[in-house]
């Protein structure tokens, strides 16, 4: 039966959108198939052909797109161990079929999160043994609730590398990496990542955080393989030397980024690359509070370069034209799956977008990012129905999609979508994030100035500029 919603109002995710009222979208199975007026379709018989959902005037959007997730992984923050008892554990949880199952559950359980939250799709990027492809062909096929999902499964490190040994192979040779891609392909993901540089946590010394870590022929040895079998390769880099080395390698997209040159911007533009933008997780690390983080005055400077790194980065891509998407990196500590809404907070407040603007690169550009412009990302006939309704307006605060009224993903409704919070990690990121809060606050002030018709056209310039 074709299902109808009335009495909300929409905003498509394209790059101008703009709040239409009086629009009715109507869906038939997982796709939408019409938008047009509601006095249209009363009228022209479409309305008694549809079951009805009255949106009480909330509004309609698309489902968000997170380019940046870790499944295997909750955001709870873990006492802290080595990385020789990491690669147990992980290796403990892909043995046997009993361990399988429970890690399974986990990545339900943090997939479901995603969906309840108003994420309709995830690119997860590090995950274990081949769950997670197993997990996306059963959210496809129905057997289980959840959205839709690009896998890269595993990633690919060296010796020493980000993750090596844990959630990702290490590679001993430019041969060994192409036999991972090879590996990869098999099991049936939808890209190859790679890990470039170290991260955060892998630094030794203070003021070299994402030191490269993989060589340049690893590097081009896996890009030749997965391009040469139609699959393109993402990276994570957080130094300038490890986000050229990838580009020039022919890594397709770059994961956090770093401080920009010409160079750097002229071997995205070359490539054809896009960067992925990952604010999140570092704001529990540079502003949080140690005690409570647990996080060393090193890690917190180095949290901050990566930071100032990732700002810049995505700064100079939006000033060149090279594409930007976003990801919360979710999973990593003290960044869970419900948050979507902070990265697009944090895009708006350091990268200095507007509102509407974030919201539509969580949408349509993400869409377009991970290959699936075709599929989802904009409210318009013949995407998948994925939309997310909100009671208030993203346009003018994002904090609005914090909680979803409600969620349709491939044309399941989910009328009351509940989330299972950590409050430890809300009272800490939110404290972490006044800034963030406070510029929203500010712009809602800015709002109802603008509104008074008898401003001085030179004032109202300066707000405009403001915003």
């Amino acid at each position: 039966m074709k299902t109808g919603y009335v009495n909300g109002i929409l905003l498509d995710g394209t790059e101008n959108m703009v709040p239409q009222k009086d629009k009715m979208v109507i869906t038939e199975g997982s796709k939408i198939i019409s938008v047009e007026y509601k006095d249209k379709a009363i009228a022209d018989g479409t309305y008694r052909e549809c079951q009805i959902v009255d949106l009480n005037g909330a509004y309609i959007m698309p489902g968000l797109i997170n380019m940046h997730t870790h499944l295997a992984s909750s955001g709870k923050p873990l006492k802290a161990r080595s990385k020789k008892d990491i690669k147990k554990i992980t290796s403990l949880m892909s043995s046997n079929p009993l361990t399988r199952r429970y890690a399974m559950g986990q990545f339900q359980k943090n997939a479901e999160t995603e969906l309840v939250s108003g994420v309709t799709t995830v690119r997860s990027m590090g995950g274990l043994s081949d769950l997670e492809t197993t997990l996306r062909n059963d959210i496809a096929t129905g057997k289980v609730e959840g959205p839709r999902i690009l896998t890269c499964n595993m990633a690919i490190s060296v010796p020493g590398g980000h993750m090596a040994g844990s959630l990702a192979y290490e590679a001993t040779s430019p041969e060994e990496a192409a036999s991972f891609v090879r590996k990869l392909v098999s099991q049936g993901v939808d890209l190859i990542k790679l890990m470039v540089t170290g991260g955060v946590l892998d630094a030794d010394e203070e003021g070299e955080p994402g030191a490269l870590k993989m060589s340049p022929d690893i590097i081009k040895a896996a890009c030749d393989e997965a391009h040469r079998l139609g699959y393109k390769v993402s990276a994570h880099c957080e130094s300038p030397a490890g986000v050229k080395e990838a580009l020039r390698n022919g890594v397709d997209y770059i994961e956090h980024g770093a401080k920009p040159d010409q160079e750097m911007m002229d071997l995205f533009k070359e490539k054809g690359a896009a960067l992925i933008c990952t604010i999140s997780p570092t704001i529990p690390y540079v502003f949080g509070d140690p005690k409570i983080t647990g996080f060393t005055e090193m890690e917190q400077n180095n949290c901050r370069t990566v930071l100032d790194g990732i700002i810049s980065c995505a700064r100079a891509c939006l000033e060149e034209g090279i594409p930007v998407g976003l990801g919360t990196d979710s999973g990593t500590s003290f960044t869970t799956h419900y948050d979507m809404w902070r990265e697009l907070a944090y895009f708006s407040y350091y990268c200095g977008v507007s509102r509407n603007f974030a919201l539509h690169t969580a949408t349509q550009v993400n869409a377009g990012i991970a290959g699936l412009g075709q599929v989802t990302g904009t409210i318009e006939p013949g995407k998948a129905a994925d939309m997310i309704m909100t009671e208030g307006n993203p346009r003018n605060d994002l904090e609005a999609l914090r909680g979803m009224y409600m969620v349709v993903v491939r044309g399941k409704l989910i009328r009351e979508p509940l989330l299972d919070k950590v409050d430890q990690i809300d009272k800490l990121v939110d404290r972490a994030s006044v800034d963030v809060r406070k510029n929203t606050e500010d712009h809602e002030e800015l709002e109802k100035i603008l509104e008074n018709e008898d401003i001085d056209e030179n004032a109202r310039r300066e707000i405009l500029d403001r915003r």
